[in-house]
């Protein structure tokens, strides 16, 4: 089994900074890609940044420019910096993991347990 633990977030004022991080732990073979997600009231759950395991990195266009998403490999963590925060930005942010676990099994995506970002204007 494989799970994401995720820190950082909480009350941030509008133009004000971010930071997310998130640990893969469990019987982690290998992870193909490593992102956040983010879940505001009434709204769909929408991709904010993702890493490919080559480095490759793709944004919402929301946020390009302003949020950057980095990874560490070597340790199964992904982390999200977000500057000039906006009263949109506030969600309900989740880390995700495509990952192959040891002993053959298919992959699979994971996601942690959600923390809440909110942003005052």
């Amino acid at each position: 089994q494989v799970q994401l633990v995720e820190s950082g977030g909480g009350l941030v004022q509008a133009g004000g900074s971010l930071r997310l991080s998130c640990v893969a732990s469990g019987s982690i073979f290998s992870i193909s890609v490593m992102g956040w997600y983010r879940q505001a009231p009434g709204k769909q759950r929408e991709l904010v940044a993702a890493v490919i395991s080559g480095a490759s990195t793709n944004y919402a266009d929301s946020v390009k420019g302003r949020f950057t998403i980095s990874r560490d490999n070597a340790k199964n963590t992904v982390v999200l910096q977000g500057n000039s925060l906006k009263p949109e930005d506030t969600a309900v942010y989740y880390c995700n993991a495509v990952v192959r676990t040891y002993g053959g099994s298919p992959i699979a995506t994971y996601w942690g347990q959600g923390t809440q970002v909110t942003v005052s204007s």
